[in-house]
């Protein structure tokens, strides 16, 4: 990627987002019922297939999964006040929404507005994004600080463990500092659940639901901590310090574009147009497509396709000298 951005581009911007900001009533129900629609439907379905085969209710698992991302993409956007117009409806919709993916909405809207203002930035790293330390960094640390990071991003724990923790654990403590009203917002996340859980209890029995609802999470934590991971953890991203930050080029070059067949951008809720949404979080999902193909601005960002971004796995450190995420030497049985 080209590490210049030219002096018009960094005014022009705000022209080129401007008119795709504006919620499209229409579109936003519509994506309301087909994903809302389709994964409660797919959930009455395993629970009918339940008593038949459980290998029948794991393949209707399957699509449940895609919607259910879809719908985190939604309560994504309403945490961003862009998916709808009225502040009030997108409050109804990412509640819902967050509630269906084990995530407080204002919780999580407070930290995943920190990480787009300091996404990029070495000198503000830790809040809603992946742990990256500096090869300075890794180098200097304590044994237990290089195992703990090695761990944290090994594969099997980043991708098959942190779901669990992420969604089921985590997702239910508040840090004291973000606010009461961000306290709240866990706490009230927390008593529906386990409202959802009794009715279940008394309904579909604990065992039925749990069968269902705990790897349904898994998986689905499993794909969308991927996409996070390669929209931030890939060849060429950017990484600067404070006075060198520059809130473009982190959306341009420090947000991939990554993309994905059709049928996963459907189910992805065109996530993979990260770039765009970086560069202006308004922008509802519905819209980055259109906006990415609007101007040239976003056309010579180089797209990162699937193949491509397996290789991402290999990176764990910024090296500072170089300007680029490196790997690190294999550690026993950890890699």
């Amino acid at each position: 990627m080209n590490r210049t951005i030219g002096v018009a581009t960094q005014t022009a911007w705000r022209q080129v987002v401007k008119k795709f900001e504006r919620p499209h009533h229409g579109r936003a129900i519509w994506q309301i019922i087909n994903s809302f629609g389709p994964y409660f439907i797919l959930w009455a379905l395993m629970v009918w297939s339940f008593s038949i085969s459980y290998w029948l209710t794991l393949a209707l698992m399957v699509p449940a999964v895609g919607f259910l991302i879809r719908i985190f993409i939604i309560f994504h956007d309403c945490c961003h006040g862009s998916f709808f117009r009225s502040a009030r409806a997108n409050e109804v919709v990412g509640t819902v929404g967050g509630l269906l993916t084990f995530t407080p909405y204002r919780y999580w809207r407070f930290t995943h507005a920190v990480h787009h203002a300091t996404a990029g930035n070495l000198d503000y790293r830790g809040v809603g994004d992946v742990w990256t330390m500096t090869l300075a960094e890794y180098e200097a640390a304590s044994f237990w600080t290089r195992l703990g990071f090695r761990l944290y991003r090994n594969p099997i724990v980043m991708f098959g463990l942190a779901p669990f923790y992420m969604f089921f654990i985590h997702n239910r403590f508040a840090i004291p500092r973000y606010g009461w009203r961000r306290q709240l917002s866990v706490q009230q996340t927390n008593l529906l659940l386990l409202g959802v859980l009794l009715v279940a209890a008394r309904t579909i029995g604990l065992e039925r639901y749990l069968l269902i609802q705990v790897p349904l999470m898994m998986l689905a934590g499993a794909l969308g901590i991927w996409l996070f991971y390669v929209q931030h953890q890939f060849d060429g991203v950017y990484w600067e310090r404070d006075k060198e930050w520059s809130y473009l080029e982190t959306a341009l070059q420090g947000s991939s574009f990554y993309k994905l067949p059709r049928v996963l951008q459907f189910f992805t809720g065109n996530i993979g147009f990260h770039h765009v949404h970086h560069l202006s979080p308004r922008i509802p999902n519905y819209y980055l497509e259109p906006c990415h193909q609007s101007d040239e601005l976003f056309r010579n960002v180089t797209p990162l396709r699937v193949r491509e971004s397996l290789r991402c796995l290999r990176y764990r450190v910024w090296d500072e000298k170089r300007r680029k995420l490196v790997g690190l030497r294999p550690l026993g049985f950890l890699f």
